[in-house]
């Protein structure tokens, strides 16, 4: 957290929020040895950061995971790879439903329909537009607690030239762990204009690997 801030305050950007980074997985011999309120970051466990700054006047929300490599491994497990890919499944069923004229209801449940004719595991859709500040006046697509009906900013239409954070999670069993399942979240930013969705710095694809 704070080699964050400082890495960001070198860089003369400022944070919009405090950071947090959390341990989001772990390995079963690890919690039987430490038990669940230790927080010290170990090998084999998997962390999420969630951050934002704040530059030019635009804002971002940003979250992506990484993996405490293990002695000996060089590559985070296979299983974790796939929650990865439903995840980016998910993304791409996000883009796709972005349609000019359409209020954030509507497109939360185009989303979720066809995520779940494609059988994406437990889509969940909780995005926002995002600019000049962190929660534009554009149209809310979804709230954690809530993936029916927002009420007055789900009716927002959709017009071009608008950012979001597209924020989103799949919770799915985990292969080589089969009792367990995994929700991973991701938050990043995507730009909406007539020629389309796009991500506006790339998307996570796979983890990030800390030795």
């Amino acid at each position: 957290k704070y080699s964050h801030l400082q890495l960001i305050s070198d860089l003369g950007i400022e944070p919009f929020a405090w950071p947090w980074f959390r341990i989001r997985w772990r390995d079963p011999e690890i919690l039987a040895k430490y038990g669940m309120d230790d927080t010290t970051i170990r090998h084999g466990d998997l962390l999420q950061m969630d951050a934002g700054i704040s530059y030019l006047r635009y804002y971002t929300d940003h979250s992506e995971w990484g993996y405490v490599l293990r002695p000996g491994e060089t590559d985070i497990p296979d299983g974790f790879k796939q929650v990865m890919s439903e995840a980016n499944r998910l993304q791409d069923i996000f883009c796709g439903e972005f349609k000019e004229g359409l209020t954030g209801n509507e497109i939360l449940a185009n989303i979720l329909r066809t995520a779940k004719e494609r059988g994406v595991p437990e889509p969940k859709i909780y995005s926002h537009a995002i600019g000049y500040f962190l929660h534009e006046p554009g149209p809310l697509i979804g709230l954690p607690w809530e993936q029916k009906d927002t009420g007055g900013r789900g009716e927002v239409r959709l017009v071009p030239n608008s950012t979001f954070t597209a924020e989103l999670s799949v919770t799915a069993p985990v292969p080589g762990y089969e009792e367990r399942t995994l929700r991973l979240a991701l938050e990043q930013m995507v730009a909406f204009t007539r020629k389309g969705t796009y991500f506006m710095a790339g998307r996570q694809k796979t983890y990030h690997l800390i030795k």
